[in-house]
């Protein structure tokens, strides 16, 4: 079923932009030690793949033309040894022409053919096999729409984003137990450890796999909001600190400050919205089936947005 779009306006859901709305807020020499602390964060942040341009796009993406584009957020669970898998994988398409962004969801079990494996199998498996490169051509593929950019979550690191922030503030829709934590229906306040379990709970949620990403969205737009407070100007050095460590993305800074620039009325109406399936069981494993019908939907509906049509 599909979920509801929720017209709410949102700020963008990229962790980096604390850094660019610090900077913004800040004056005189202050001001030039945050950024100087922003551009090396960027750096450490900016991490390049040995990815083609895609075929599915003719023009090359520009920002100073305002040309629409899309971004892959993955949150992933990575720990020492272990690449891990993408636990939460949602595609953002902006046009400033319409002045809109779109956030779709795709769930984790998502049953497709991984792009350079050749067999079909759950979407958040691609990461783990060949990584942000193969997850990438995988969601290309699947959705048929170029995917030009990507910014990537270690989830398990996360914690610390939380805390370099002071702590986060969440509503939440019901009381459920998970590692350990209690947490009761309303206004919660979460240390790192605390968001980190929030919003990785899915098995006592009756929405499933869906409650858990809107849990994960929930957590990272509530750090945005804590990150551009004045109170976090004192403490810019541990936020950044802690994205440079938890965040990766193939966009530079240069391209960062373009897209504040000349995007911001797209931000005015974000929307965000569920691929629509059913779960089934394939050799007793289960997955999330996505009907043709359906996803041909998605397809025509992304590339309107990106102007590809």
């Amino acid at each position: 079923m599909r979920a509801d779009k929720h017209n709410k306006k949102r700020k963008w859901p990229k962790v980096v932009a604390i850094g660019l709305i610090l900077l913004l807020v800040a004056g005189g020499g202050y001001a030039y030690s945050i950024y100087h602390s922003l551009n090396k964060t960027a750096e450490t942040m900016n991490e390049k793949i040995d990815r083609p341009k895609s075929e599915k796009r003719t023009e090359e993406v520009k920002f100073e033309k305002k040309h629409p584009f899309s971004v892959l957020l993955l949150g992933v669970d990575e720990r020492d040894g272990d690449r891990g898998r993408s636990d939460s994988m949602i595609v953002v398409t902006v046009n400033p022409h319409e002045k809109t962004t779109k956030m779709m969801s795709i769930p984790r079990d998502t049953r497709v053919e991984i792009v350079g494996k050749g067999m079909d199998d759950k979407i958040n498996h691609a990461y783990a096999f060949g990584g942000v490169e193969m997850t990438m051509d995988t969601v290309e593929e699947f959705l048929d729409i170029p995917i030009d950019y990507y910014a990537k979550i270690n989830m398990e690191g996360f914690r610390d984003i939380v805390d370099a922030v002071g702590g986060v503030t969440v509503q939440n829709d019901f009381t459920f137990n998970y590692e350990g934590y209690t947490f009761k229906e309303g206004s919660l306040t979460l240390s790192g450890k605390e968001a980190l379990a929030y919003s990785r709970m899915r098995y006592e949620d009756p929405r499933g796999d869906f409650g858990r990403q809107a849990r994960q969205r929930q957590v990272i737009q509530a750090v945005i909001k804590e990150g551009a407070s004045v109170s976090s100007l004192w403490n810019y050095g541990d936020i950044f600190g802690a994205i440079g460590e938890n965040v990766k993305t193939n966009l530079t800074l240069e391209e960062m400050v373009d897209i504040q620039k000349n995007y911001k009325s797209a931000t005015k109406d974000i929307s965000q919205s569920q691929i629509a399936g059913e779960g089934a069981k394939l050799g007793g494993i289960y997955y999330y089936i996505v009907p043709e019908e359906e996803k041909q939907k998605v397809q025509s509906d992304l590339k309107d947005h990106l102007d590809l049509n």
